[in-house]
C-alpha cells in the first residue's frame, strides 16, 4: 500500500511536472510570438536605397534652351558655373560661379568679393577649361566667334540682344538657364520695393536739381559724361527718378567726352564721379581729380557748394542688378541728408 502511494504520488508529481512545463512551453511560444508581432509592430522597414541609376540619370538630365544664337542643350542643374560680365546676377540668385573675369587693364569687379579663381578674359581659354565648368553664361561682349570657342569648353549661353539693355530681364534669362526662375521673381521683388522707396526719398530730398556722372579717363587725361542711354549710370535716371543735366539728357551715345568749351555748360547741382580704374588712394587718380579744382569749374554749381561725391569705380561701371543696388545705397548716403 505503501509502495502504491508513493509510486501513485510520484507519478502525480511528475503528471504535474509535465503539464507545467507544457504549460510553460505554451506561455513561451505565445510569449514570443507576441514579441515578434511587437517587432514588427515598432520595427520600420529601412527605406529603399536610392537607385545608382537614377542619381546618375538626374545628374546627366539635360533640357533645350534658346540664346542669342540659337538652340542650347544645357544641364538641367547646372553645378559648376562660369558667368563670364555676369557673376553679379549669379550672385544675386544665391549661385557662386566658379571663377571671375579679369582684365589687366582694368581690373575686375571688386564690389562683389568674390573668392574663386580669376579668368583673365584677354589671355587663352585654357584657364577656363582647368576649372571644367558644366555651363558658360555670357553677354553681349562675346561675339559668335567667341561664342563658339567657349561652346567647346562647355555647353554655352550667350544673353540675347534684345535685354542687354535691361538689368530685370538679364536677371531673369540667367534664372531661367540656370533652372531656378522662381528666385529671379524674389530678388525683383525686393530690388522693386527697394527702388521706389529711394526714387521718393530722392525726389523729395532733390526736386528737380540736376545731376552729372563723369568719368576719369587718367591714361588718357580726359574727362567722360555718362549719358542718361549709358548702360552702367543710366538707371540712376530712368529708375531712381534723378534730373540729368540738359547735356546728358540730350545724348544719344553712351559718353562723351567733355572739352574745356563744354565744361562751363555742365549746369550740374550734383557730380557723381569715379576713376576707370583702381581706387581714390592711388596718386595718379587724386591728381587726376585735380582737374576739377581748374577756374573753368570753379562755376559749377556742384563744385561751388560742395556737392561733388567721389564714388567707388566698380560698381559704378556695371549695370547689373547688384550694382544697382549699392548705386541707390550710394545716392541715399551722399545726398539724403
Amino acid at each position: 500500500m505503501y509502495r502504491w502511494s508513493r509510486m501513485t504520488m510520484w507519478s502525480a508529481v511528475l503528471l504535474v511536472m509535465m503539464m507545467g512545463l507544457a504549460a510553460c512551453g505554451a506561455d513561451n511560444s505565445a510569449s514570443l510570438e507576441v514579441a515578434g508581432q511587437a517587432s514588427t509592430e515598432n520595427v520600420q522597414p529601412s527605406a529603399a536605397p536610392e537607385s545608382t541609376e537614377a542619381s546618375v540619370e538626374e545628374e546627366g538630365a539635360t533640357r533645350i534652351v534658346t540664346d542669342e544664337f540659337g538652340e542650347v542643350e544645357v544641364p538641367a542643374h547646372p553645378q559648376r558655373v562660369a558667368g563670364i560680365y555676369v557673376e553679379d546676377y549669379l550672385k544675386a540668385l544665391g549661385v557662386t560661379p566658379i571663377v571671375q573675369w579679369y582684365h589687366p587693364s582694368w581690373g575686375k569687379q571688386d564690389y562683389l568679393n568674390l573668392d574663386v579663381p580669376l579668368f583673365d578674359i584677354s589671355g587663352s581659354l585654357e584657364a577656363l577649361l582647368d576649372q571644367n565648368p558644366d555651363l558658360i553664361i555670357v553677354d553681349g561682349a562675346v561675339d559668335a566667334e567667341k561664342y563658339e570657342l567657349y561652346s567647346k569648353i562647355a555647353p554655352t549661353y550667350r544673353l540675347k540682344e534684345s535685354i542687354l539693355q535691361d538689368s530685370a530681364e538679364i536677371l531673369k534669362a540667367v534664372a531661367d538657364v540656370m533652372n531656378i526662375p522662381e528666385k529671379s521673381e524674389s530678388v525683383l521683388a525686393d530690388y522693386t520695393a527697394k527702388v521706389a522707396d529711394g526714387k521718393a526719398k530722392l525726389q523729395l530730398a532733390l526736386g528737380k536739381e540736376k545731376v552729372a556722372v563723369l568719368r576719369l579717363n587718367v591714361a588718357e587725361k580726359s574727362i567722360a559724361l555718362f549719358g542718361v542711354k549709358n548702360r552702367y549710370t543710366g538707371v540712376i535716371y530712368s529708375q531712381f527718378g534723378l534730373e540729368p543735366i540738359p547735356l546728358a539728357a540730350n545724348m544719344t551715345e553712351f559718353q562723351s567726352i567733355i572739352s574745356e568749351e563744354v565744361v562751363p555748360d555742365l549746369e550740374a547741382d550734383h557730380i557723381i564721379i569715379f576713376p576707370d580704374n583702381g581706387t581714390w588712394d592711388d596718386q595718379v587718380n587724386q591728381e587726376a581729380y585735380k582737374t576739377l579744382e581748374g577756374p573753368l569749374w570753379q562755376n559749377i554749381p556742384a563744385i561751388k557748394n560742395g556737392n561733388v561725391y567721389k564714388m567707388e569705380r566698380s560698381h559704378w561701371q556695371s549695370g547689373a542688378i547688384t550694382a544697382n543696388s549699392m548705386k541707390l545705397d550710394d545716392l541715399l548716403k551722399y545726398m539724403v541728408k
